[in-house]
Parts: structure tokens; sequence; C-alpha cells
């Protein structure tokens, strides 16, 4: 019975669902932001970030455990220890587990409101069809996956709808920074090219460079988000410069392990800027659960 219930957080990533999380209070942090700018009489309610947490959390979980079950025969192939292929969870009960994680994340949405509930079955239809097809594309891949994480951004600041309108822009941050990964990841069991892998760098150096834009609009503060762009900067740009010279399998599965663990800061900058160093410092917490949970199960 312990091996099963591993071997089904094995097919769920935890480190990556923490991930997810910080998405959320990203989302949340902005949509405060644009509250307080706003003067509106218009409260948030709290329970509702723990609708959308809890939402996240099956939405992403039954993503990543979809996306092994469209790869269980790839995965018998070129990595038979995951849990299908090695016999530790059939493909039924992998298939159930990612329903049962999908209707938590789309009934825990729509307890937030109608807004939530709608962005909650986009990001199911998203992650469907990229687990399915478009992640064997070179192109519609890296899009499919970014808008999955951006979407999941925007269902974070769905808790005040009217803010939607105001940051949607946002999602452009988590599509060009998880299309570089997804872009580079294509390289993890038998290495890749420079080409990817100097794209993939040119990408994320945008997002960093991208980032202190955000001071342009009235919500977003530049000064308290700045210790959080240095620190994502130093933690995500050496790693994928060496995968992008030298992109053996190596490199590049440290690239994308702290590509998508580093995704946290990412958020935490985001964070800081809309809502103050507390909320980034708060979403800075959510990095360090994802690097210990890393080394308990596989990030890729």
């Amino acid at each position: 019975m312990k091996t099963k219930l591993r071997a089904c957080l094995v097919l769920m990533r935890p480190p990556n669902i923490i991930t997810a999380f910080a998405d959320i209070l990203a989302g949340f942090a902005a949509a405060g932001g644009i509250l307080a700018i706003s003067g509106a009489g218009i409260q948030i309610e709290p329970a509702g970030l723990g609708w959308l947490l809890l939402a996240t959390f099956g939405l992403y979980g039954g993503g990543v455990v979809f996306n092994d079950v469209f790869d269980a025969d790839l995965d018998a192939k070129e990595r038979p220890e995951r849990p299908i292929p090695a016999g530790k969870v059939s493909k039924i009960t992998a298939f159930l587990l990612g329903v049962a994680l999908y209707l938590i994340g789309v009934l825990s949405a729509i307890q937030v409101n109608h807004y939530a509930g709608w962005l909650a079955m986009l990001i199911v239809v998203l992650t469907l069809v990229y687990d399915s097809k478009a992640k064997h594309s070179v192109v519609f891949g890296p899009l499919f996956m970014g808008l999955c994480r951006g979407g999941n951004l925007l269902l974070g600041a769905a808790i005040l709808p009217e803010a939607i309108g105001k940051i949607w822009f946002l999602l452009f941050f988590p599509v060009v920074y998880i299309a570089a990964i997804t872009l580079i990841s294509r390289g993890e069991v038998s290495g890749g090219s420079r080409v990817h892998g100097r794209l993939s760098f040119v990408m994320i150096l945008c997002v960093i460079l991208g980032l202190p834009a955000l001071s342009f609009f009235d919500a977003f503060d530049i000064l308290p988000a700045l210790p959080f762009l240095i620190l994502f900067a130093i933690s995500v740009l050496p790693a994928f410069y060496r995968a992008s010279v030298h992109p053996d399998a190596g490199r590049i599965k440290k690239a994308v392990k702290r590509g998508v663990i580093s995704l946290v800061l990412m958020n935490s900058v985001i964070a800081a800027g809309y809502s103050g160093i507390l909320m980034g410092v708060i979403v800075l917490g959510v990095f360090i659960g994802s690097i210990l949970t890393a080394k308990l199960f596989a990030v890729t």
C-alpha cells in the first residue's frame, strides 16, 4: 500500500505542484495591488485563497498525472523507472487519479466564483491538449505549457474578477518562461541542440529584463521587487547558460530542474512588486518548500 501511495505521489510530482501554489499567490498579490490603488469598496474573501490553492493542487496534479498516462508507452522505452512502466501503478489507476484531481481542481475553483470556475475548466483543456498532442510540437508544446501556467496565475487573480482585465498581460511572463523550459527539456534524455539551448537562454533573459518594465504600471513598485529579481536571475541564468553552451543530457536536466523550481522566484518578483516585500517573502517560502520536496521526488 505504501509503495502504491508513493508511486501515486511520484506521478503527481509534488515539487512542481508546490511551484503552482506560487502562481496563485502571485496572481492573488497582483489582484490585491490593483484593489489597493482602485480605492473601490470591494473586499477579498480570505477563504477564497484557500479554495484557489486547492484548485491548483488538483489542476496541476491532474495535468502531470495525465502526462504519464499519455506517455506510458514512450516511458517504457526511455524512462522505465517511472511508476506506470515499472508496474507500480496501473494505467487505469493513474487515469482515475488524474480525473479525481481535475474534479478537485474545478470544483474548488467554482467555490470562489464562476470566473475562477471557467478558468479552471480552460486549464483542464489546455493541459490535456498539451499532454496528448501539443507537447510533441516544437512550437505548440512550449506555447500550451506556458499558457497552462499563465492561466494558473490568472486563476489566482480571479479572486477579484475586476483585476483580470487589468493584469491579463502578466500571463506572458510564465508563457515565455515555461516555453523556454519546455523547449530545452527536449534534450533531457539524449542531449539537445545548441540552437534550442541558446534560444531558451535568450527567452529567460527576456523575462528577467521584462519584469522591471512592469513599473510603468501604477500598481507595480520595482523597489520591493528588486531583491527577488536579483535572486531569480542568479538562480536560473547560470544553469541555462551552461546548458546552452554544452547541451548534454545532464546539464539540460539540471537546467530544467532549476528552471521549474525558480518559477517560484519569478512569482515572488510579481508578488512583491504588487503587494510589497512581505508578500514576496511569503512566495519565497514556497521556493524553499519546493527545493526540499525536490530532494524526495523527481521534478521532470
